[in-house]
């Protein structure tokens, strides 16, 4: 499937009677997540469409130095997993009332707290992540909060070139773009894939 199935099935929610629906997106790291809820923004303007970054809820640097995980920042175990979960569970639940979550800002590697919005009249909530799926580090909590589940396939050799031409435009230099892709990221990518096999839908960037 392409981003443009996506696109439909949210118009087809937006004229039907249910109230809300949450869509999971998951991929791994580099895969394409923000270019596919990029377009999705592009086409969906206003508050009947809402996006959710998982991202947001990174620990922060001084959390992650204390406990030890600086150096593996993006790892399962390093998100504040209860707040996120808890924030799907208002958002499925209290659809009466607005919501406020943090936004992550990769140039000062840190999240703006209550920058992101879901509406009260807002029918579909699209939450993009790389451990929507996953069952271990708590992550189980998350997927039996998504209505709908899709998984972003790419080829593995353009992603990471993708992931290391990230980093350097975030600072990092090219070593160290390419030594933190091909390890931290991707001990990720592995740990994502594990749990693949749950997404209904599949939106091929190959």
């Amino acid at each position: 499937m392409s981003v443009q199935h996506l696109a439909e099935e949210i118009k087809a929610l937006l004229q039907s009677n249910k109230p809300r629906t949450i869509i999971g997106i998951v991929g791994k790291p580099g895969s394409g997540k923000s270019t596919v809820v990029a377009e999705i923004q592009n086409q969906f303007k206003g508050s009947d469409v809402a996006i959710i970054p998982m991202d947001g809820y990174h620990l922060s640097n001084e959390e992650l130095i204390e406990l030890g995980r600086r150096d593996r920042k993006g790892a399962p175990d390093t998100f504040d997993v209860t707040g996120f979960a808890s924030l799907l569970a208002k958002v499925k639940n209290e659809i009466q009332v607005e919501h406020r979550f943090p936004i992550f800002h990769r140039e000062i590697e840190a999240s703006i707290s209550g920058e992101g919005v879901v509406c009260a009249n807002t029918k579909v909530v699209v939450v993009e992540g790389n451990y929507l799926f996953s069952e271990e580090h708590n992550w189980n909590e998350v997927f039996p909060l998504l209505d709908q589940s899709w998984y972003i396939e790419i080829d593995d050799e353009i992603r990471i070139q993708r992931l290391i031409a990230r980093h350097i435009r975030y600072g990092k230099s090219p070593q160290d773009a390419e030594a933190w892709s091909l390890g931290s990221d991707e001990m990720n990518a592995r740990f994502i894939e594990k749990s693949a096999n749950r997404a209904e839908k599949v939106i091929n960037l190959t």
